[in-house]
């Protein structure tokens, strides 16, 4: 197998709520101004990602993961198990909620639960974002609903460029006017709104609403997961992992010169979101620009990123077992 990145095209969304910022930002040819997606890691068929370049060049990812599993280290999952996006959120998103996986299975047609988290890539200053809600029970949760008393439910977040945000299936949340996000997710497309500021689709009618359902996944008191970013200095730069949960790690790589690293997860997913350099492995030099997206495959072993950049990179883990860190050997190559 060869030992080579593989580069993925992102497919892009329309939503009620998009901009233009993924163009004026990255650069990219988009439908319209209103797109609010880039599924940039995808494999679900909603939106699947097509190899760019290289030996797999115009296969979706999803047949990749069907056909040569190999290059994701035969890792033990039906489904691509992760989903790379970002958002922009010119305008605010519905307050909305996600299932967990069993729900999700039941209930939608053996569709995965949607566990999430955010980056912030950049945002209004005095953008906020949705993030939990104040009602101590279900009925008091609808009650709350029921009567439109949304700035007594709703928890309001301040946000900044470089904040993080790990969103497990049942919190209540939302996007807010002004934010652009790149968000690692379970591969899943399910979503349930609570409520869309009587918004109407292009036929003039108000957008559908979840209720029955999101109350029934809602986790209810509000649970804060708390994050707590480990950083790690290299020579060359430094990685933060941000999370390491059930379902996926999500870390930050800031290269200033030059890192090396093991590649010693199944696969690896990144996205440059700031930047240009170029990524070395045994099979060559691969150039890097803001917006690209690709995957590191199985068995790549050691790799180097050298310029000036930033990229956010995941890797899938098995719900309830213990997984290799990435900055365990990150530490190695750093001689920490």
């Amino acid at each position: 197998m060869k030992k080579a990145p593989i580069f993925l095209a992102p497919l892009f969304q329309e939503r009620i709520w998009g901009g233009s910022e993924l163009k004026k930002q990255y650069g990219y040819n988009i439908p319209s101004d209103q797109t609010g997606e880039c599924w940039a890691i995808s494999a679900h068929p909603n939106g699947p990602s097509i190899v760019r370049e290289g030996d797999y060049t115009g296969k979706t990812l999803g047949e990749l993961w069907d056909e040569h599993p190999e290059i994701f280290g035969h890792f033990d999952s039906q489904k691509f198990p992760l989903l790379t996006k970002i958002l922009d959120a010119n305008e605010d998103l519905s307050i909305q909620v996600h299932p967990d996986d069993e729900y999700a299975n039941e209930v939608e047609n053996g569709e995965l639960g949607k566990t999430e988290c955010w980056y912030i890539l950049d945002c209004n200053e005095d953008a906020t974002m949705i993030f939990g809600h104040r009602a101590q029970s279900k009925k008091e949760f609808m009650n709350m609903v029921d009567e439109g008393h949304w700035n007594d439910l709703l928890q309001r977040v301040k946000i900044k460029p470089g904040d993080f945000f790990y969103v497990p299936s049942g919190t209540i949340h939302a996007l807010c006017k002004g934010t652009l996000v790149l968000e690692t997710q379970q591969s899943s497309d399910t979503t349930y709104r609570v409520y869309d500021y009587d918004r109407r689709d292009d036929n003039g009618n108000l957008r559908e609403l979840h209720l029955e359902k999101a109350i029934e996944v809602a986790t209810v008191p509000h649970v804060t997961s708390k994050v707590e970013p480990a950083l790690i200095k290299m020579s060359g730069g430094s990685i933060i992992t941000f999370v390491e949960e059930d379902y996926f790690t999500v870390y930050k790589w800031d290269v200033q010169t030059e890192i090396e690293l093991m590649q010693d997860a199944h696969f690896l997913l990144a996205s440059v979101i700031e930047g240009h350099g170029t990524l070395c492995t045994e099979e060559g030099e691969y150039s890097l620009q803001k917006g690209d997206h690709f995957i590191l495959p199985h068995d790549l072993d050691s790799f180097k990123i050298k310029g000036t950049l930033q990229l956010i990179s995941s890797h899938p883990n098995y719900k309830g077992s213990q997984h290799r860190k990435m900055e365990s050997t990150a530490r190695q190559m750093a001689n920490i």
